[in-house]
């Protein structure tokens, strides 16, 4: 894996937003970064597809342990959604997709977390960087077959009438990032034939009467892709609603995601697979003997109080985040490729790998300042 160098094209702000990515810059500086691109070889590739599906298995197999043994309380999950959770489990509803975050040296990749409920940066992975990929290096290929895959889950889906109703609404809250994301989703259920409409998270009503949800025109909603996080979800105004209903609406992605994408679980992965290459050390409790480790908040985002414990260092990272918990993680030393210190977003569609995007920070902690930049791999 290397960090090339180049100049980005003159009119690289006008052809992403083009392509939909309005959230180009922030604060001045570029999110999208293309005065670089990192290559990787043919065999590091196959090593993160191989981790991602690997390790999409050991989740799957993890959601039935927190099952089988009730640890929900461990993950700060109330009764109440860990019921409907198990029901949600035993009736496989829709799953279409979620993103590992991955520490990457050229040896075995190393497990950050799963963001398995609301990973955005989709856009910029599965269309930005292919169009730049095939502007600037036609001849080179990459590691993105993200548009297509999802395409063809929304093709699977209709295929087996697995769609309740006949509208897919597809939700989120006022956020530029969080748009550019769900109207991708949505582009690509347009792509499979699929009636779609979008809606605002604030926008979603509920009919007491007939006990479902409506949008504005109070057209009933029977099946919803909402990015917006379960734990939220739960405890708002109408959460009693969503779960006392929830096996009569479809919600995607499906309530047993707050088990994955709660940090907690990558205690109940070590757990499970103690010394596995592809997880660091990591526990619920304390940090035990780790002597250089990381204190992330189990529901945290954007890497928000954040600490690393690191030669008797401390490095915090502000937020509203905490009281829910924490997980203790090993501390992996992130390779620095002479721009920043990458992490790899591995994309799962349909609990298969799909591509890679690339986030970029100048320190150690990704948050949302953090820089996407492509990539591309040769044989």
């Amino acid at each position: 894996m290397q960090r090339h160098r180049i100049e980005p094209r003159p009119d690289w702000q006008q052809k992403v937003e083009a392509l939909g990515l309005m959230f180009h810059t922030f604060e001045g500086k570029p999110y999208w970064y293309e005065q670089a691109y990192y290559s990787l070889t043919a065999f590091e590739v196959d090593q993160l597809e191989k981790a991602t599906n690997e390790l999409q298995e050991m989740c799957l197999a993890a959601v039935d342990f927190v099952i089988e043994n009730d640890r929900f309380g461990q993950l700060r999950i109330s009764p109440e959604a860990a019921g409907v959770i198990k029901q949600a489990w035993e009736a496989d509803p829709p799953a279409i997709y979620g993103r590992f975050d991955f520490g990457y040296d050229g040896s075995p990749p190393k497990l950050f977390e799963y963001n398995a409920d609301t990973p955005t940066s989709l856009l910029e992975a599965a269309v930005i960087q292919w169009h730049w990929l095939q502007e600037l290096f036609p001849e080179e290929d990459q590691f993105n077959s993200i548009w297509e895959a999802l395409v063809q889950k929304w093709k699977d889906l209709k295929a087996e009438r697995a769609i309740q109703g006949h509208v897919v609404h597809f939700a989120h809250m006022d956020d530029m990032e969080d748009l550019m994301t769900v109207t991708m989703l949505q582009d690509t259920a347009v792509e499979a034939g699929l009636q779609t409409k979008g809606i605002h998270m604030n926008e979603i009503g509920w009919d007491e009467q007939s006990k479902w949800f409506v949008d504005m025109d109070d057209m009933r909603i029977q099946t919803i892709f909402k990015l917006y996080p379960w734990e939220w979800l739960v405890n708002d105004e109408f959460g009693k609603n969503a779960l006392a209903t929830y096996a009569s609406a479809q919600w995607i992605e499906p309530i047993w995601k707050m088990v994955l994408s709660n940090k907690g679980i990558l205690a109940i992965l070590w757990e499970m697979y103690p010394n596995h290459p592809y997880l660091l050390e990591a526990y619920l409790d304390d940090p035990r003997d780790m002597q250089d480790y990381v204190k992330k908040p189990i529901l945290s985002r954007e890497g928000a109080n954040v600490s690393i414990f690191s030669g008797g260092t401390v490095t915090e990272m502000p937020g509203e985040y905490g009281e829910e918990g924490y997980v203790y993680q090993k501390l992996y030393r992130l390779p620095n490729y002479g721009g920043g210190y990458p992490v790899i977003g591995s994309w799962v569609i349909d609990c298969v790998s799909h591509g890679i995007g690339i986030r970029e920070s100048d320190g150690l902690v990704t948050d949302n300042n953090s820089r996407f930049v492509p990539h591309l791999f040769t044989s």
